[in-house]
């Protein structure tokens, strides 16, 4: 079955309060120029629902992607833009703290980091929030059609590295333009969802 509903249902500012959806969350964290709009858009088969923006920082809210009636997808807040004030950047984190330590719904956290640079300070921040939080993150590295095939192996290395991972720990090379990944992603929603086969078919195209 192909993906046949997809909406915008629910946009959550600051000081809005968190809704409780009843059905499972899966959110995906990550720095603002990380290419987590083009990720969504390409999990859901849309091209432009959510977002994407040449200003890093665009998105300041938490929203909420309603898939077939069945899963959320939750796009937070990108953090690290440079060219926002330290004031906000704190909002925003609080924000995305308060959803992960009290979302009832959520069953999974996926983090993107870009293949191509070591993890920055931010993305070391945001593993650890998410870990302290009772998360285990799937990590996605994102733009890999941006390496040569030789270069991802050593690049996922360094990735692993640089955010002290276990050596079970899960990183899912992913490409807006090609969709490398893109499955393997979907089979891991399904994994953390409990969603079985009817999410693994309703997601493909």
């Amino acid at each position: 079955m192909i993906i046949k509903n997809v909406s915008l249902d629910i946009v959550c500012g600051i000081t809005s309060r968190l809704p409780e959806t009843g059905r499972p969350e899966v959110a995906f964290a990550g720095k603002s120029n990380v290419g987590k709009s083009s990720l969504i858009n390409g999990l859901m088969n849309r091209k432009s629902l959510a977002r994407t923006s040449a200003q890093p920082g665009k998105t300041q809210t938490i929203n909420y992607y309603n898939i077939n009636e069945a899963v959320y997808l939750v796009d937070l807040p990108g953090y690290g833009y440079a060219k926002v004030p330290e004031s906000e950047k704190a909002k925003w984190g609080r924000m995305i703290e308060r959803y992960l330590h009290t979302s009832r719904d959520l069953r999974a956290v996926f983090l993107l980091v870009d293949i191509r640079h070591a993890p920055s300070a931010n993305d070391r921040q945001m593993y650890r929030w998410i870990c302290e939080n009772g998360y285990e993150p799937v990590i996605i590295a994102t733009k890999s059609d941006k390496l040569k095939r030789s270069q991802v192996q050593n690049s996922i290395r360094i990735l692993q590295e640089g955010l002290g991972l276990g050596p079970a720990s899960r990183i899912i090379p992913f490409s807006a333009v090609t969709k490398q990944g893109r499955e393997e992603i979907w089979e891991q929603i399904d994994i953390l969802t409990g969603q079985g086969e009817d999410l693994t078919e309703m997601t493909k195209a």
